[in-house]
């Protein structure tokens, strides 16, 4: 059960509305992490809009979900890891060894997929202050400094989501169900 309400377009906040029905319309149901942002319009938005920036990004579909599935991993959030999953399936045309190294902190067959992952967790772990080598390991992948600012800009996004989902604790749609997730016991804090 959800720590915070689940909006709906009929009780939501009437700055919200307008972002809850967007979000029915692409989505195709009404995703809970959505219900839950919706009881700060403001974060509603953040969202939307940040979401339709990063998706301009120089980063590939594929590479901008393993920055998501990797944040959502790393911040412990089943419900993002879950959605990106879905995402990386179904719209990136990733498989299923690549989207599970992804989603256990592995490394899978694809260098950059792998690059993207490794400079994410250390974009995470400190704070932005990546150390030359992780950055110089980076760009010998194939990735420009764009791509490096692009990485945090997924990270921003992936924490206000995995944050706002690990406060309030939505259930999982049951669309999402088919690609769970559970933090694995020895990442636990």
């Amino acid at each position: 059960m959800s720590r915070l309400p689940l909006r709906t377009i009929e009780d939501a906040p009437e700055a919200a509305k307008a972002g809850l029905e967007s979000a029915q319309k692409n989505n195709g149901f009404l995703p809970n992490l959505v219900r839950l942002l919706a009881n700060a319009p403001v974060a509603l938005e953040t969202y939307q809009t940040v979401s339709g920036i990063n998706a301009r990004s120089g980063l590939t579909l594929a590479e901008r979900e393993a920055v998501q599935i990797t944040a959502a991993a790393t911040h412990g959030c089943g419900f993002c890891v879950a959605g990106h999953t879905a995402v990386a399936y179904k719209k990136a045309g990733l498989k299923e060894p690549a989207v599970e190294a992804l989603r256990h902190g592995n490394h899978g067959d694809d260098a950059r997929l792998n690059a993207v992952a490794d400079f994410t967790r250390a974009v995470i772990r400190s704070r932005g202050n990546v150390d030359d080598a992780e950055l110089k390991s980076f760009r010998a992948a194939g990735f420009s400094e764009a791509n490096a600012l692009e990485v945090v800009l997924g990270v921003s996004l992936a924490t206000l989501c995995n944050f706002a989902n690990n406060l309030g604790q939505p259930a999982l749609n049951a669309e999402l169900q088919p690609y769970a997730w559970v933090r694995p016991a020895a990442a636990a804090e």
